[in-house]
């Protein structure tokens, strides 16, 4: 610490000139762009607030500092906008990390999320939004909300969030209003497929009579010994698992584990008669439109979802297909924001102009001014 003394002032400042070992600014390793800036935070708070301040030049811009943890003694800072900002949740998430009892925040945001606000564990969707993009976060908090900074920690933490704030990212607005809009809607479609897509088919292959005659070729090819809806399973799970590998392999044999695991685990499994091929096709596509959005939590929660309803189709058939999808329905709809607003806003409360931007890019010199 460094004391400043000025001669005609009856109060010195601290200054924490501590220094630790940092990596340098470099490219989010998950929020990738096609284009724009590709500077990312780092693990150093320090770092992550002068990235925000570059692209906010302004007094407004505020950022308070906390300490966190009865042993660790993890700095947090939260930024905001003021005249923004929601006074009344920036004085509640005051008040929450100051009354925060823990040992330390080790684990960093998920940690330091638990504690500000517990969720009912039944609903997995996301209520806060994790990017690594500085741009991102300043763009969160000149639209009001709060951004939460975690030392040792390379992502922002955006409050409060709805399901299209989760599912929007920075691609949108470094194309023309246009692509951005193609784009957006390509995520929105995606996402539903990969909700919908195997339960649908699965609900197919109980009932063959339902399938119309132009689109008998989607039956099975084959009869295999493994029922359809267990291959699902173990393909989700299996999908789980090579994730988890390519995560603990090396980089330079990382290569060689996809193509086994790709090539001559799936050729296998078809030829040897345990999966059909069709069912290999449709959770492929699953795990590539996985990551057609960056939010692990939001895709991780689409999972859940899609298992529950491959196991109520498999149970209850059509009844269990039309309970499922009015489960995530609800679930979805009882989910709030962190301030205690609508987690599908605008659609409940219905907000024409605020829906049209929330699915459409618009241009920026027609948008709402604040």
């Amino acid at each position: 610490m460094t004391i400043l003394l000025m001669d005609g002032f009856e109060q010195a400042i601290s200054i924490d000139c501590r220094a630790y070992p940092a990596r340098s600014v470099d490219e989010p390793e998950k929020d990738k762009v096609m284009r724009g800036s590709r500077d990312g935070f780092v693990e150093t708070l320090v770092f992550n607030t002068a990235l925000i301040r570059r692209r906010i030049r302004n007094p407004n811009l505020t950022m308070e500092i906390f300490t966190v943890g009865e042993i660790s003694k993890t700095d947090v800072v939260i930024s905001y906008y003021k005249g923004r900002v929601d006074e009344a949740m920036l004085k509640d998430l005051r008040k929450r990390i100051k009354n925060i009892k823990i040992d330390s925040l080790t684990m960093n945001q998920e940690s330091l999320a638990e504690c500000l606000y517990h969720r009912p564990w039944i609903n997995p969707f996301p209520k806060f939004k994790f990017s690594e993009r500085p741009d991102t976060a300043a763009a969160a908090i000149l639209e009001g909300n709060i951004v939460i900074l975690v030392d040792n920690s390379p992502a922002a933490m955006i409050i409060p969030t709805s399901i299209f704030d989760i599912i929007e990212e920075a691609d949108d607005y470094y194309f023309p209003p246009v692509t951005g809009t193609y784009l957006r809607l390509s995520r929105f479609i995606i996402n539903i497929v990969a909700l919908l897509l195997i339960p649908t088919f699965l609900l197919l292959m109980n009932h063959p009579q339902w399938i119309p005659p132009r689109l008998e070729f989607i039956n099975f090819a084959e009869t295999v010994y493994v029922p359809a809806f267990i291959q699902f399973l173990i393909l989700e799970f299996a999908i789980d698992g090579l994730r988890l590998a390519a995560l603990n392999t090396p980089s330079m044999l990382s290569t060689p584990l996809s193509v086994v695991a790709g090539i001559v685990l799936g050729d296998f499994t078809v030829s040897s008669g345990w999966f059909n091929a069709e069912c290999m096709l449709y959770m492929a596509f699953v795990a590539i439109a996985t990551y057609s959005q960056a939010s692990f939590e939001l895709g991780y929660a689409l999972k859940f979802m899609r298992i529950i309803l491959i196991l109520l189709v498999q149970i209850a058939g059509i009844y269990g297909y039309i309970a499922g999808i009015i489960f995530v329905i609800v679930l979805i709809c009882r989910n709030k924001t962190i301030s205690g607003k609508s987690y599908i806003y605008p659609f409940i409360p219905f907000h024409w102009k605020a829906l049209l931007r929330n699915f459409c890019r618009v241009s920026l010199p027609t948008s709402e001014k604040r």
